[in-house]
C-alpha cells in the first residue's frame, strides 16, 4: 500500500520552481589613471652604419715620388761645392758616403750648363705644371728655392773677397762646413721622405716654397 503515493509521486509532474526576475543594472567600472595611446603607423628605418673614410689611406704615386725625390739632386749637386774642405780632412769617410752617386754625378757634370738646364726643367716643366700634382710640384720648388739660397753664400764670398789666411780664412772655412753639412742633411731628410710618400718640409725653405702655390 505503501508504493501508490510513491507511484503517484513518480507519475505527478515535478513543482515549477518560481522565478523572480529583477532588472539588470548596467555597471560600468571607470579607469581614472588610462588613457589611450595613439597608434602611430610611420616606421621607423634602421639605421646604416656609416663608414669614415680617412685620409691617410690614401697613397703617393710612385711617379710622383720618383720626381719629388730626383728633384732634390739639384741642390745637393750644386752644395758639394761647399764641402771641399770636409772632403779634404776626411776623404775617405765622405768619398764612400758619395760613393754610389757617383756616375750620376760625373754625368751631372759633363752636360754644359747642367745647372741652369736643372733649373728650367724642375721650374717650368714640373713646377709650372698644372699636370703634376702638387706633392710634386712643391717638392720641386722647394729644391729649386733651396739652389738658390746656396748660391748667394758664393756671392757674398766674392763680393768681399776674403784671404785665404788668417780669421778671414777661418770663417770662410767654418762657414763653408755648416752649409755642406746643412745641404746634406736636408738632402737625406727630404730624399728620404719623398720616397716614403711624405712631404718634407724643410725651414724657412719650406715655407718659401708653399707661398708659390
Amino acid at each position: 500500500m505503501a508504493a501508490i503515493p510513491l507511484l503517484r509521486l513518480s507519475l505527478s509532474p515535478p513543482p515549477r520552481p518560481t522565478l523572480s526576475y529583477q532588472p539588470l543594472r548596467p555597471t560600468t567600472t571607470f579607469l581614472p589613471h588610462f588613457r589611450p595611446t595613439p597608434i602611430s603607423l610611420t616606421t621607423t628605418k634602421p639605421r646604416r652604419p656609416t663608414t669614415i673614410i680617412s685620409s691617410s689611406n690614401t697613397t703617393t704615386p710612385v711617379t710622383d715620388r720618383l720626381i719629388s725625390a730626383a728633384a732634390y739632386f739639384f741642390p745637393f749637386f750644386n752644395g758639394l761645392q761647399y764641402g771641399r774642405y770636409l772632403f779634404a780632412k776626411y776623404p775617405n769617410t765622405l768619398g764612400l758616403l758619395l760613393e754610389p752617386l757617383l756616375p750620376l754625378l760625373s754625368f751631372y757634370r759633363s752636360v754644359p750648363y747642367a745647372s741652369y738646364l736643372a733649373f728650367l726643367v724642375l721650374y717650368i716643366g714640373v713646377v709650372r705644371n698644372t699636370n703634376v700634382s702638387r706633392y710634386a710640384r712643391f717638392n720641386a720648388m722647394q729644391a729649386v728655392v733651396l739652389d738658390v739660397l746656396l748660391v748667394l753664400p758664393m756671392l757674398v764670398q766674392r763680393i768681399l773677397n776674403p784671404g785665404p789666411h788668417g780669421i778671414s780664412g777661418k770663417i770662410v772655412m767654418m762657414s763653408h762646413n755648416v752649409i755642406f753639412v746643412f745641404v746634406l742633411i736636408c738632402f737625406l731628410y727630404s730624399f728620404g721622405l719623398s720616397v716614403l710618400g711624405r712631404t718634407p718640409k724643410l725651414p724657412f725653405v719650406g715655407d718659401a716654397a708653399g707661398r708659390q702655390f
